[in-house]
């Protein structure tokens, strides 16, 4: 499993930029195929929208990967 931080300013982080974090795409492009594609999945569920924010707690699964949010 993958953790992705939070920055401590923050309350959220977006969909696009927890993958780019993870380092499970180079580019918010590529974020912005794969999440409309209907490959990323947000607490278990397809979601859609690269600007999705992600709280403390939530999971993401993307290519056989799992990222976990943390504040």
């Amino acid at each position: 499993m993958i953790t992705v931080n939070i920055r401590e300013t923050d309350e959220f982080i977006k969909l696009g930029q927890a993958l780019k974090k993870a380092g499970l795409v180079e580019s918010g492009v590529d974020a912005k195929f794969f999440i409309q594609d209907g490959q990323v999945k947000l607490n278990g569920e397809t979601e859609l929208q690269r600007g999705k924010k992600l709280y403390n707690g939530d999971v993401v699964s993307f290519n056989g990967e799992t990222i976990q949010i943390v504040k």
